[in-house]
């Protein structure tokens, strides 16, 4: 990447571990209604969280259930910085677009709504794609050229189709990459060209 700032009309961002705490909220969940205890947020290492935690497979699924059908979004918190950075852009550019993996928007629309607020809907522009794979096609369909991510894998995705990925941190995406990474909205809203 360049010293030039992106255009916020040409940036999109991905939803859950950039804007939505999401892996905070599965361990309240496997905490909750599994009795798990001793896992932290720096234990999730990869994406596939079988491959991290020692928890069955069963209980994973059950807990990603609850995380997609929205029963649990009462405690789903934003990513720090989130809001603030986003009402911003959305006050230049006069939409946000974002682009999940997640198999239905419903939900997480609703959640954005809410996070969101007072800001009229129509502003918002969110797809679920169903797949990291889909993502790319969707991103060109809407011009997008900046997009901000937190799934390694899918940061080489884009990139292969011309999309600059700009990785937020995690740690489930530690390993070695060529990518622009940033550590929180602070660092990502100085890349952006207000």
């Amino acid at each position: 990447m360049t010293d030039k700032k992106i255009d916020p009309d040409l940036l999109a961002f991905d939803i859950d571990g950039v804007v939505a705490d999401t892996m905070h909220l599965f361990l309240e969940i496997a905490r909750e209604d599994h009795g798990i205890r001793g896992i932290r947020y720096e234990d999730i290492t990869g994406y596939i969280l079988e491959d991290c935690l020692n928890l069955d497979t069963e209980l994973i699924n059950d807990v990603i259930a609850k995380l997609l059908d929205g029963s649990r979004d009462e405690g789903l918190r934003p990513v720090s910085g989130a809001r603030e950075v986003l009402m911003r852009i959305g006050e230049n550019c006069g939409r946000l677009c974002f682009v999940t993996a997640r198999p239905s928007p419903a939900s997480i629309r609703r959640w954005m709504l809410n996070l969101l607020s007072p800001e009229p809907s129509a502003m918002i522009d969110l797809v679920a794609t169903g797949s990291f794979e889909a993502k790319a096609d969707v991103l060109k369909e809407k011009g997008i050229s900046f997009f901000v991510e937190d799934r390694l894998e899918t940061c080489f995705l884009l990139k292969e189709e011309g999309i600059v990925p700009i990785l937020f941190r995690q740690p489930w995406n530690r390993e070695k990459h060529p990518f622009q990474e940033v550590g929180n909205w602070e660092e990502l809203e100085k890349l952006i060209a207000f």
